[in-house]
């Protein structure tokens, strides 16, 4: 599904991120740009914006250095998908268990009713919105118009990704009235409590409190946008997302870890690794997290993949999954 692809690129808060290279976003001339020009004139002719509007804003951009040199092979590895050990040491400490605990119990009504609405637990959707934002404190403080017109126009891997959310950021902010200029996010240009690019907010964006706005900053609003996601992604209350798998040493090294494709249980058993608790499911991807010490090994059931369609790493589903743990 197309929308499902969306999700694949939103990337994580910048909390979880290396720091950036302490090179503010630079005066720059897009105008002078040839396709500059021509999104220009589609934006006039295809939705109708003033000319002089969309000049105007692109005036305002800036070139930002770094979220580009995250995109063009310049920036070091693990800059956009971190480690295991960062996440445990930013979503899995102490304090960040204590903070899904308390919004459990703050927000309780509202995860009731979404988790009885989609069919989806309440510690899950607690668990995408602290890895994603640690529940509204980190929601990026890059520029959303900088890093969006910068990754647009400048050559990188992704550029014509980041062309089509610059055009849903311009469509995103007429229809919600905000002033693009000021809108912040994090360095891919993702937005809020949990990290919408335009594209997938004008998408997925909810108003769940009933308040007369969309707003992807709502804490409420994110928790009816996570339940719809993993029900809408098929997830199947009852099933667990992972359970942890014995297995003799402390690194593993026999089958190919991944959660693209499945092994059967006969396939695993006789590769020596055994659920440590039930799994009804016949098949299951193979999942590990590199400790300092030692490896765990883990299998991941369908709901592991549903996870994953929000960002497309072993490592982000496990913290999700390792949170709701936490809460039950």
């Amino acid at each position: 599904m197309k929308s499902i692809k969306l999700f694949l690129l939103i990337v994580l808060a910048p909390l979880l991120l290396a720091g950036n290279d302490d090179r503010p976003p630079v005066p720059y001339d897009f105008l002078a740009k040839k396709e500059v020009r021509s999104f220009v004139d589609m934006m006039t002719k295809k939705h109708r914006f003033k000319r002089s509007y969309v000049e105007s804003i692109l005036k305002h951009a800036k070139l930002d250095r770094d979220t580009l040199n995250r995109y063009t092979g310049r920036y070091k590895v693990g800059s956009t998908n971190g480690p295991w050990e960062r996440y445990k040491a930013h979503v899995l400490d102490p304090i960040t268990l204590q903070k899904a605990k308390d919004f459990k119990k703050k927000y309780a009504k509202t995860l009731a009713r979404a988790s009885r609405e989609y069919d989806v637990p309440a510690e899950y959707i607690v668990g995408f919105i602290a890895v994603e934002s640690k529940f509204g404190e980190y929601t990026g403080d890059y520029r959303i118009l900088d890093a969006l017109a910068t990754l647009a126009f400048h050559p990188n891997r992704m550029q014509k990704f980041f062309k089509h959310e610059l055009e849903h950021l311009f469509l995103m902010a007429q229809e919600q009235r905000y002033d693009i200029t000021k809108l912040r996010g994090s360095f891919a240009g993702a937005m809020g409590c949990v990290q919408q690019v335009p594209s997938v907010y004008r998408t997925f964006g909810m108003d769940y409190n009933k308040d007369g706005k969309k707003d992807p900053w709502d804490l409420e609003d994110c928790i009816g946008i996570i339940a719809r996601f993993m029900h809408q992604n098929g997830w199947q209350n009852g099933l667990p997302a992972a359970v942890k798998t014995n297995f003799k040493g402390t690194r593993y090294q026999g089958l190919q870890i991944t959660h693209k494709k499945t092994y059967s249980a006969q396939t695993l058993k006789k590769h020596g690794v055994y659920p440590a608790e039930p799994f009804r499911e016949s098949s299951a991807y193979l999942l590990l997290t590199r400790n300092v010490s030692h490896d765990d090994l883990w299998l991941g059931g369908r709901n592991f993949r549903v996870l994953t369609r929000y960002n497309n790493a072993i490592t982000y589903g496990m913290a999700i999954h390792l949170i709701a743990k936490s809460l039950k």
